[in-house]
């Protein structure tokens, strides 16, 4: 089947195929007409909160599930918030990636950092695995309406939750896809984490009663049919599929499309079946830094 747009979320995104309709189970968190942003900014003690744990030790992972149920009680539902200079509305209660966003301002400051020194304004950005775009969105204000970030996130509540925040940012230069990027075109399952919407991942073996199909493509597909003829920085965190989707793209891609500075997670090394990083060092890569969650990487 053709094209079709997803719960009728606005902006330039592109459906390979038509989702499955298991998406149907998804959809608290997909509003075809969600309030402006704004709508749920913190109230004055959630607010407090916040700046209390932006200022001290509280910022970090352990106590971040203890400032959601803080927020939670003075008021439920989401909050909107500017993160790395782009517009935010964060469903922290069950996402640790929004919680760490929400709660900690230096939140994955040092690999932004980088990639942002290998980056120019008018640039080509990458984010393989977007999330709800913490990654892509201050990236796309650092390329400008000139550059360009495509921004790959398949799981639908996680994709509308992205569009979202590239319209409330008014990120045009953003692209999304809602496809996963893989070694082959068609079809994967995902598992939804109900604890984590973040984690949730490919499966290829035992299907549950969380796991329903989304698009699936080559990452050198998605670059030719953005239209990108070079990437400077790329960022990519797939949950332990970060080998499937960089072996065959550093095999088949020509090197013009190779990206410059690289951002992978290893958190799910052990999942790999191939170690991508030893590929991309054979390949000319050096490593050149690692944090907690990621290794860094730069051409040359």
């Amino acid at each position: 089947m053709g094209p079709r747009r997803l719960h009728g979320v606005p902006g330039k995104t592109v459906y390979q195929t038509s989702p499955s309709a298991q998406e149907a189970t998804l959809t608290p968190d997909i509003d075809p007409s969600p309030a402006p942003f704004g709508a749920f900014a913190p109230n004055a003690p959630q607010a407090l909160v916040i700046r209390m744990a932006h200022g001290s030790r509280l910022k970090r992972g352990a106590f971040r599930p203890m400032l959601t149920r803080a927020v939670d009680l003075l008021r439920t539902g989401p909050v909107d918030v500017d993160y790395q200079g782009a517009n935010f509305r964060f469903y922290h209660q069950a996402s640790a990636t929004e919680r760490g966003a929400l709660f900690n301002p230096d939140y994955n400051r040092e690999e932004l950092e980088f990639l942002r020194g290998y980056l120019p304004q008018g640039g080509v950005a990458v984010d393989v695995g977007a999330n709800v775009g913490t990654f892509a969105l201050p990236l796309g204000r650092h390329v400008g309406p000139r550059g360009l970030v495509i921004a790959i996130e398949p799981h639908p509540v996680t994709h509308a939750r992205l569009s979202f925040n590239r319209n409330a940012s008014g990120l045009g230069q953003v692209r999304l896809v809602a496809a996963a990027a893989g070694e082959t075109d068609g079809e994967v399952m995902i598992e939804t984490d109900g604890d984590n919407l973040g984690a949730s991942h490919i499966v290829t073996n035992t299907i549950g009663a969380e796991t329903f199909r989304v698009p699936g493509l080559r990452l050198q597909a998605i670059l030719e049919q953005a239209g990108a003829t070079k990437v400077d920085a790329l960022k990519i965190d797939v949950e332990g599929f970060e080998d499937r989707v960089l072996t065959c793209f550093f095999r088949d891609a020509p090197a013009t499309l190779w990206p410059r500075a690289v951002v992978i997670e290893h958190l799910s090394r052990d999942e790999w079946q191939n170690d991508c990083l030893a590929d991309m060092i054979s390949r000319g890569y050096r490593q050149i830094g690692r944090t907690r969650s990621n290794t860094l990487l730069l051409q040359g």
